[in-house]
Parts: structure tokens; sequence; C-alpha cells
């Protein structure tokens, strides 16, 4: 039975969110799935058509 308005993470008590969160940051790659797909398909259209000016 669950407590209305109350949630717990695991991941986050233990500053796994912040890690990523951080390296994410430090080294300008996302750790999500979405967001590493969406900056390999950026990089392969931008090899493809160049990039806007």
């Amino acid at each position: 039975m669950k407590i209305p308005g109350v949630s717990f993470s695991l991941k986050r008590a233990l500053g796994v969110t912040q890690a990523k969160r951080n390296i994410a940051r430090a080294t300008g790659i996302p750790t999500t799935r979405a967001g590493i797909e969406r900056k390999i398909g950026k990089m392969v259209i931008n090899s493809i058509f160049g990039k806007k000016k």
C-alpha cells in the first residue's frame, strides 16, 4: 500500500542520478538513450548536409 504524495528512489538516494548528470555535463555526452540517439542523429545530419551558417 502506497502513501499518496510520498515516493522513494534508491538511485536518487545513492547519488546515481547526480553522478550521471555531472558526467553528462562534464563530457557533453548525454546519459539517456534518447539523448544519445538525438546527439548521434544530429552529427550524422551535419556530416551529410554540413552546418548551417
